[in-house]
């Protein structure tokens, strides 16, 4: 972590481097500023399924526009921490509290504990949330089916190659991003990490931005690569990858979280 470190540092050094259809739509309209769901949505204030099904409505638009425009992350991952929250609630509430230790407060715990124990005791208020958890699921569903479909398109269409050999350890380098018709290659460093995650060895991979390069017919991806060797003189054998894609992709919300995921898959499989 300290060479990643390092390496940041010395880049900056180097500047060169550059219910009725009327209803439902206005109070759809009366939420559309919100852009997102606290983690206890369903339980919080009145609990009532025509108020819950309008601002879940509300916040599944919005989150449709992302993805309407190309964008995939953070909304994907939301859709999926409020899709496991809501079914997690659903089965038993302890779920929630192995599940989420990070995403969910005490605070937020004690006040699904209190529901869950009304609704036990209430069967009215028992069959309005059973409504609402049942809507919940298959509009998040439908949202998160969505996303994916977005995704799997974005992952077919990447292609990923090494620059040059591939070094024994493939643990720390450097990613080179490119899509469509964009002049500029975008530079990246990585580090792979590995720790265990419900019993099974898990990868994450963190990226920090680097430089970008101008794609010329002579600047060549190895070019770039002995650029960064005499850079960052903390990695003299670096793993290196270009990643490219014919479509053209928002590289925050889209196309870096996508190649991540990849490059830690094809580094598994040649390491």
């Amino acid at each position: 972590m300290q060479r990643f470190s390092s390496i940041y540092c010395l880049f900056k050094k180097n500047e060169y481097f550059i219910r009725h259809s009327f209803c439902t739509n206005h109070l759809i309209k009366f939420y559309h500023n919100m852009k997102t769901l606290s983690n206890t949505w369903f339980t919080e204030g009145y609990i009532d399924f025509e108020l819950k099904k309008y601002t879940l409505l509300a916040y599944l638009q919005e989150v449709n526009k992302y993805f309407d425009e190309n964008k995939l992350y953070p909304q994907l991952a939301d859709l999926i921490f409020h899709y496991n929250n809501i079914k997690g609630f659903q089965e038993n509430k302890q779920y929630l509290q192995q599940s989420f230790p990070k995403q969910l407060t005490q605070l937020n715990l004690e006040r699904l504990q209190i529901v869950y124990e009304e609704m036990i005791q209430d069967n009215d208020l028992m069959q309005e949330m059973e409504n609402i958890i049942y809507f919940a699921l298959d509009q998040l569903k439908q949202s998160i089916d969505g996303g994916a479909e977005l995704y799997d398109m974005v992952e077919e269409s990447i292609q990923i190659n090494p620059v040059g050999l591939v070094p024994i350890d493939t643990s720390e380098g450097y990613m080179l991003l490119n899509s469509g018709d964009n002049k500029e290659i975008n530079v990246y460093g990585y580090r792979v990490s590995l720790f265990e995650k419900k019993e099974e060895p898990y990868r994450s991979l963190k990226t920090v931005y680097l430089s970008k390069f101008q794609k010329k017919i002579h600047i060549t991806y190895e070019q770039i690569k002995h650029t960064l060797i005499n850079t960052f003189k903390e990695l003299p054998n670096p793993a290196v990858f270009y990643i490219e894609t014919p479509l053209m992709y928002p590289l925050a919300e889209t196309l870096l979280p996508v190649a991540k995921r990849s490059l830690i898959r094809y580094i598994s499989q040649v390491a």
